[in-house]
């Protein structure tokens, strides 16, 4: 019982997390349409959550089709799945245990 709550509430944590983070990437995407103060110190926490990811998908994938980058869609899909699979897979073990 403790223990299949425990997995329970490490599920909705994470899920809430993921929630945030793509809330995060959208709003970041949408600051660079416009010509954000990049002093601006909230424009700087964005920068630094996102910046790290994309580098990342950047080294593996070209991003960039048409002037486009693709890399905040990249992200959003990749944690719609974890979001999909592990926190879905972890109420599931909570629920057989």
């Amino acid at each position: 019982m403790i223990f299949s709550t425990l997995i329970e509430a490490i599920a909705q944590i994470l899920h809430m997390v993921i929630t945030i983070y793509i809330w995060v990437i959208i709003i970041a995407a949408l600051i660079t349409w416009v010509r954000p103060d990049p002093y601006n110190p909230i424009v700087q926490a964005l920068m630094r959550l996102t910046q790290p990811v994309y580098a990342f998908i950047r080294r593996y994938i070209p991003t960039v089709i048409g002037g486009i980058d693709l890399a905040p869609i990249i992200v959003i899909l990749g944690l719609q799945f974890l979001d999909l699979f592990l926190v879905k897979l972890l109420f599931g073990l909570a629920n057989g245990l």
